[in-house]
């Protein structure tokens, strides 16, 4: 990676903020003190300047939300101040009607009229067409994340952002919080033979980054083609902050992202994807109850045998309404974070990888190796299946991931 074309690549704004009335912006936050501003909230207080004379489309979905829960397009679609022409639906579909692996498809949105396109699993020319096709001069890019490489929406940002050079369109990316908290990068980087739509570049498995930082990480150092990129900051934000300080509402960015705690354990425990144990879907604790038929109260105990800072496991017996073991009784733990600031989710998740498989004579990777692709490269697979501990599976991938901080360090936004 390459840190001296940032400044040539790339152009962030921090929009002023203005007077003009936010819809469903707070003036104070709960308790008082300091309150967050979200891009989209800074972006309409400067009255849509940035998009000043430009057709927008808008890439989002039910997250992208003012404080009062309304819609950003729906709040823009009625602003005589911003010409709004097209949104751009991601994985899960712009009102969110689809499952994982799912979209809307391309239709007109009944409550705007406006045309929805379709852009999951598009990338390259075929997302380009699509821009193209939609007649917009900007894209504007406004989705909740939840800290974790391998969840989907930043690749979709980096699809987008590739497709609008390739097209000649400005990008302009709303900022809103990291629900994991922006402190440091975790867990192993993704090795460029294993890319997927679930890490398309070297980027570790929790990033500790916004979106917005995101973007500007993408167009320095990985788009061949950088964007015409305007960023628009958050006010209010600070590194350490969990999601619950923002004072936003939750929306689940997925169906299988239910709450701010999902979202805490999940750049680990989604690893569990890559195995034949549950994974905790089709319960109402997706991603914090991991199990399989089988198991037994032997895995809660090992995994607390480890002491890792800031969880406790609880040995949990549940029944997914579908997925892995439907209507079947799986056995395993259910996480407890109890010290969300000591808690690593990618050391826990490599942990809990490494105990299940020594517990359970029915362990299994899945036949694909989508370990690989979660984690980034076949490390982690051979390592615990040669039998490495959490210790020397979590060592091996520290030189990588100080390289990526170094790099991740130019492009953070906030304090």
């Amino acid at each position: 990676m390459t840190l001296s074309r940032r400044t040539l690549l790339t152009t962030t704004t921090a929009v002023a903020a203005g007077t003009a009335a936010v819809p469903g912006a707070a003036h104070a936050a709960p308790g008082g003190g300091r309150r967050l501003r979200t891009g989209f909230e800074r972006l309409a207080e400067d009255g849509y300047r940035v998009l000043a004379g430009q057709r927008v489309g808008v890439v989002t979905n039910p997250t992208g939300i003012t404080r009062d829960a309304r819609h950003v397009v729906d709040v823009m679609h009625a602003d005589d101040r911003v010409e709004l022409t097209a949104v751009f639906g991601p994985e899960h579909g712009f009102r969110g009607t689809a499952q994982a692996g799912g979209s809307e498809g391309r239709h007109e949105d009944p409550a705007t009229g406006l045309p929805v396109y379709d852009t999951y699993l598009k990338s390259g020319r075929e997302l380009a067409d699509v821009f193209t096709a939609s007649g917009v001069d900007t894209v504007v890019f406004d989705i909740q994340d939840v800290g974790a490489r391998f969840y989907t929406y930043i690749w979709t940002l980096y699809d987008c952002m590739e497709a609008a050079a390739s097209a000649g369109l400005r990008f302009v990316v709303l900022d809103r919080p990291n629900p994991l908290t922006g402190r440091a990068a975790l867990g192993p980087v993704l090795h460029k033979e294993f890319a997927t739509f679930v890490g398309r570049q070297p980027v570790a498995q929790a990033h500790g980054m916004t979106v917005a930082e995101l973007a500007l990480l993408f167009n320095g150092e990985f788009l061949t083609t950088p964007v015409p990129l305007r960023t628009v900051r958050m006010a209010g934000w600070r590194r350490s902050d969990f999601f619950d300080a923002s004072g936003l509402p939750w929306v689940p960015p997925s169906p299988n992202m239910p709450t701010p705690e999902t979202a805490l354990v999940y750049a680990g425990t989604c690893l569990f994807e890559g195995t034949n144990l549950s994974e905790g879907r089709g319960t109402t604790r997706p991603f914090e109850l991991l199990g399989a038929e089988g198991l037994d109260g032997r895995w809660a105990a090992a995994a607390n045998g480890l002491a890792l800072p800031g969880v406790r496991f609880r040995e949990a017996y549940f029944s997914p309404v579908f997925s892995k073991f439907q209507g079947r009784t799986a056995g395993g733990v259910q996480l407890h974070v109890h010290d969300r600031a000591a808690f690593d989710p990618v050391r826990t998740g490599i942990g809990l990888l490494v105990t299940a498989r020594r517990c359970w004579e029915g362990f299994a990777w899945r036949p694909d190796e989508w370990i690989d692709r979660l984690t980034g490269s076949a490390r982690v697979r051979t390592m615990i299946d040669a039998g490495a501990d959490t210790d020397e599976v979590v060592g091996a991938w520290q030189r990588e991931l100080a390289a990526f901080r170094a790099t991740r360090r130019q492009y953070l936004l906030y304090r």
